[in-house]
């Protein structure tokens, strides 16, 4: 059965988007079958990866609607062992149209049960916001990933978010929790950088990576070709910072 992981952070510019889609081209480097969720409207997921939804093809907004099903979304990628559901600006108009639905939190959960026994990995990418689209991929999932990077209104953001995932687990997702803390954007020479992550340590010791993400124009690069920085510039600082947390993540098994 698949492992399912939501990389979330309701603040914006922080690499969750870049994390999602090396993440998920960095576990299936490793051999492994993934298969990445975008839940954001933006589509930046999708395109990173290559998969633009042309207007009638059927996207994620179909799927968490009831409207088609999995055989009709899952779309092969560029990169081998990786699968995306891809998805367009439709997808804001699900929060509106389930807004009144008794079920509206369990949709992504259910429609991605058929598949996850014929994976290793779900990744699902989660909008800059705490929305019904994040709440579904919370649902949905085993473990929350936090890209966060180190400044000052990025703790509170973080302290906001770990109130929203355990009530979350508290009262629609008992399995859910906090896979890790992921450092993104790292600036070694600012002092500021170094003093934010002491302290998240500190209060999150065993649910920070060891891999922190530098800060490199190749991963901000490579998004605009449709490729994740592993198929882009696979010996670049950032393509190796993903393949790390990637084989991190996969050492720690059935923890994450």
């Amino acid at each position: 059965m698949g492992k399912t992981i939501c990389i979330a952070n309701q603040k914006g510019g922080v690499g969750k988007t870049t994390t999602a889609v090396n993440l998920a081209a960095s576990i299936s480097s490793e051999g492994h079958r993934v298969l990445l969720v975008d839940m954001d409207p933006q589509g930046n997921a999708s395109s990173g990866v290559g998969v633009r939804p042309k207007e009638g093809e059927r996207t994620g907004y179909h799927l968490l609607m009831g409207i088609s099903s999995l055989k009709e979304v899952v779309t092969q990628s560029a990169v081998e062992n990786l699968f995306v559901i891809a998805t367009n600006q439709d997808l804001a108009g699900a929060e509106v149209e389930l807004v009144g639905e008794k079920d509206r939190a369990l949709r992504l959960k259910r429609a991605l049960a058929p598949i996850k026994e014929k994976l290793d990995y779900i990744i699902i990418d989660c909008p800059p916001s705490l929305s019904l689209l994040t709440l579904n991929a919370l649902v949905a999932s085993e473990s929350v990933i936090i890209p966060m990077q180190c400044e000052y209104y990025a703790l509170e953001g973080l302290s906001q978010l770990v109130h929203t995932i355990t009530r979350v687990k508290r009262a629609l997702n008992h399995e859910l929790d906090i896979g890790g803390i992921l450092f993104t954007m790292y600036d070694t020479r600012n002092n500021l950088t170094r003093q934010v992550a002491d302290e998240v340590r500190g209060h999150f010791s065993d649910k920070v990576f060891e891999t922190i993400i530098p800060r490199n124009v190749k991963l901000s690069e490579a998004p605009s070709f449709g490729q994740p920085a592993l198929i882009y510039d696979p010996r670049s600082k950032g393509a190796q910072g993903y393949i790390d947390l990637a084989r991190e993540l996969l050492s720690k098994g059935a923890a994450i």
